[in-house]
């Protein structure tokens, strides 16, 4: 497992400034050492560590911190899109530097926790306990009838597109029960032959994303208006405007032009 450290040299290819949901460019790339250099330290970061094996370095800023000459804070959602070759080391960057800014203290004895040297963990010096990064595991499926695919507009997205039904796997489920009963709770639709496709990193902050196809079986659409807005079956020739649709790259765009195959 990669190991992370409080730096005692910048010796990195990538650096990464976050702060919030943001992370820092330098005209709509990456930052420089000198950029990072800016923000490791007390006065402007409230947290930075390197990653050797995957040779990263990133760092927390505080929220009253500007960004220097010629750069600016753009949201990491954008910047892994525009930057595939790197999203994961953002994002991974990002991720890890939220949690790590969330847990700090021990929740059984309230020590304060302390980088682990051997594994990418925090650990409580006092009691012995590690914590890893955590991981929400969520479905996202595809449901077809015929010709037509079901689309749907979440709620509580901050980005009001068509997409498919999704969400997060309860204690004591598995994938294709959760896949069934989160189609049910917000379309009222019921669905067969639930098929894996594939599976991508939704780290914004902390989700893996497992991708299904799904068959329409019976019911007729009646949405839970505390999560979805509208939904609705499409037929795939004639779908919503591209800019009511998921970005390219996501998993929801995946699905619904054929990237994942069941």
């Amino acid at each position: 497992m990669p190991i992370i450290t409080k730096p005692n040299c910048l010796d990195a290819d990538y650096f990464f400034v976050c702060k919030g949901n943001e992370i820092l460019v330098k005209d709509n790339s990456f930052i420089s050492k000198k950029e990072f250099e800016f923000f490791a330290n007390e006065t402007f970061s409230d947290d930075w560590y390197i990653e050797k094996n995957l040779s990263f370095a990133a760092a927390l800023a505080k929220e009253n911190c500007s960004a220097p000459e010629n750069c600016k804070f753009i949201s990491v959602r954008q910047f892994c899109f525009e930057h595939k070759e790197t999203a994961f080391l953002a994002s991974r960057a990002a991720s890890i530097l939220k949690q790590r800014s969330a847990f700090k203290f021990c929740p059984s004895c309230k020590g304060k926790l302390i980088d682990d040297e051997t594994e990418s963990a925090r650990k409580c010096p006092d009691c012995k306990t590690k914590f890893f990064p955590r991981i929400e595991p969520a479905t996202i499926t595809l449901v077809s009838k015929g010709e037509e695919i079901l689309l749907v507009k979440n709620k509580n997205s901050a980005y009001k597109n068509y997409a498919c039904v999704s969400g997060f796997v309860e204690q004591g489920e598995t994938l294709e029960q959760c896949v069934a009963r989160e189609i049910k709770e917000e379309t009222n639709i019921e669905v067969q032959r639930i098929k894996y496709c594939g599976s991508q990193a939704w780290p914004f902050p902390d989700q893996l994303m497992l991708a299904f196809t799904a068959e329409y079986k019976s019911g007729e659409i009646k949405i839970q208006e505390s999560e979805i807005l509208e939904a609705h079956w499409f037929k795939r020739t004639e779908l919503p405007p591209e800019s009511q649709l998921p970005r390219p790259g996501s998993v929801a765009w995946n699905l619904i032009n054929g990237i994942f195959k069941s």
